[in-house]
């Protein structure tokens, strides 16, 4: 039972995210202009609606994760989260590595924090987001936006926040879903030093390229991941041929996005068309989709209704 309470209806706008960048496992991600939007009223029971055929399959779903988030967040205050009634609509397709799950849990610290009047800051933000994901990639990304490198154990996160991001992403998403349990399990436990060293020289060289925006070679690095990549490309079946159509269209690089199975190409800015052109006419069965970097995170506002 939820108790009743009086506010002015608002929205929850979140951006979904590409995590890894090939290398940057679990610790980069980008914030994308692809949305989940939640719209927040006062009721008297808890109801959460899904709208779009992407998301009716979670109608009736009771432990989603937008409610998992708000109630989390409720209980570390002792408080109890308020009856509401939400509508929720997505560009975020399920289980492609754009960053829905994460999308969910800041929409839902985010109702959590407007309700309760908590005034969380976005460091408390991202710890709560870090404890239910855990991990940073795709979570701090879609609360602050931009690109984010991030570290996180159960009690700090620590962030380097990049706005300025002169490039285009070309998202080369199949039809076919990729939990991201099963990606995980395809993963070695452990890595050999020697190798965790290459590993690690290679991830360096990719951060210290974006944070200089040297997409060039950021893209030379995305080829050269040993953390995940390596493991995970059975499960892509045109994972070769989708970045060796990409580079030759122009691409800077191309990845995994996130856990996949879709794949993300970076491409100088205004030339995402021509290179989502020429990969889609070679891959049937894909959608290729143009999008860019999103540098405002999670956006909250009031409602305007009809009078």
């Amino acid at each position: 039972m939820c108790i009743t309470m009086t506010f002015a209806p608002f929205s929850i706008q979140v951006p979904g995210s590409t995590a890894n960048l090939g290398p940057g496992f679990d610790s980069v991600g980008m914030a994308l202009s692809m949305y989940l939007t939640v719209n927040v009223f006062p009721s008297r029971e808890q109801k959460i609606t899904y709208f779009g055929k992407e998301l009716e399959s979670l109608n009736g779903e009771k432990n989603n994760l937008i409610l998992q988030a708000a109630t989390m967040v409720a209980g570390a205050y002792n408080k109890d989260l308020p009856c509401c009634s939400l509508e929720v609509e997505s560009e975020l397709p399920l289980s492609r590595g754009m960053g829905s799950s994460a999308a969910a849990i800041v929409a839902g610290i985010e109702w959590a924090n407007r309700v309760l009047s908590l005034s969380l800051s976005k460091d408390e933000k991202a710890l709560f987001a870090c404890k239910m994901e855990g991990h940073p990639d795709n979570v701090v990304p879609s609360l602050i936006g931009g690109l984010a490198i991030s570290w996180y154990d159960e009690n700090l996160v620590e962030t380097v926040h990049v706005t300025d991001l002169s490039v285009e992403l070309v998202l080369t998403i199949p039809s076919f879903e990729l939990a991201t349990s099963m990606a995980r399990e395809a993963l070695p436990e452990n890595l050999a030093h020697a190798e965790a060293v290459q590993a690690s020289a290679v991830s360096n060289v990719l951060v210290a390229s974006l944070l200089r925006g040297d997409w060039r070679t950021a893209g030379k690095m995305m080829n050269k991941d040993r953390f995940h990549e390596p493991y995970r490309q059975q499960w892509f079946p045109d994972f070769t041929e989708i970045k060796k159509k990409a580079a030759e269209a122009g691409a800077y690089g191309t990845a995994i996005s996130g856990a996949g199975p879709a794949m993300v190409s970076f491409v100088p800015a205004g030339s995402g068309t021509k290179v989502c052109g020429q990969i889609a006419s070679a891959f049937e069965g894909y959608v290729c989709k143009v999008v860019s970097p999103d540098v405002k995170g999670v956006l909250v506002q009031q409602l305007c209704l009809p009078a």
